[in-house]
């Protein structure tokens, strides 16, 4: 089965963020992605899904304990 893969704004949307912050993520080495350039056009990026949900899975941290 073909890898889902994502557009930046649907990735911003999946996180709640701004197109901008995806690009930084990117740039980061953060999140990955596959460039789908045709020809010497802009560069078409998307994110695989599964990239998205590891870079989700990194960021998740424990809540704290209740206070007692």
């Amino acid at each position: 089965m073909p890898a889902r893969l994502l557009s930046i704004p649907a990735v911003a949307a999946a996180l709640d963020v701004d197109r901008r912050t995806v690009y930084r993520f990117i740039a980061a080495g953060e999140l990955p992605v596959v460039d789908l350039r045709t020809g010497t056009k802009r560069s078409r990026v998307r994110v695989p899904a599964a990239g998205l949900e590891e870079f989700i899975a990194s960021r998740l941290v424990a809540s704290p304990r209740a206070r007692r």
